[in-house]
């Protein structure tokens, strides 16, 4: 048991900030000589609401005609409507913001923003699922209480920690690959 007890400590204390690395990663990644000066900062933004709006259209579409649970001894509440919200919602809003940037975001095109979109809003999915798990073996229903309803900070973390290190693994292969 102790361990357990250290690993499983070390483990929470490494895996957040390591993750939550990567975020900087792409801020300060360095673009190609013709890139905007603040793509950097625009790839945080995109990668910040393509996520969060993948949780959102995962959340509405589920609460409002969501059926049919994808593994309801993880996460009760998810279900397939609600992934294919995700997705739909996500993408949806990595074009618009791929759009609107115009040049600012280096290497994107519309078919780029598709991809992401989708790749983002599933592994957003996937990484809330993990953070389910991780909760259901801590025996908690929330990683804190200190947004009502919400959950804890972790609870809201949870896709953006897992997009984080698929985000610069995309910007740093595909966007930027000579």
């Amino acid at each position: 048991p102790g361990l357990l007890a250290i690993s499983t400590t070390l483990f929470g204390l490494m895996y957040v900030p390591w993750l939550l690395n990567f975020i900087q990663k792409i801020n300060f990644f360095p673009f190609p000589a013709g890139a905007h000066r603040e793509t950097g900062h625009f790839y945080v933004l995109y990668f910040l609401f393509v996520t969060k709006f993948s949780d959102m259209g995962a959340y509405c579409v589920g609460s409002l005609i969501g059926r049919h649970k994808m593994i309801p001894r993880v996460s009760p509440g998810k279900t397939w409507e609600g992934f294919g919200g995700a997705i739909a919602v996500s993408t949806a809003t990595s074009l618009a913001f791929a759009h609107l940037a115009g040049g600012r975001l280096y290497g994107m095109t519309a078919m780029h923003a598709v991809i992401l979109g989708i790749i983002l809003s599933v592994c957003a999915v996937i990484g809330d699922l993990i953070e389910s798990i991780f909760k259901r073996e801590a025996g908690v229903k929330d990683s804190g209480n200190f947004f009502p309803g919400i959950g804890g900070i972790l609870d809201l973390l949870d896709s953006l920690l897992f997009n984080a290190p698929i985000m610069y693994l995309y910007v740093r292969h595909i966007l930027t690959h000579d």
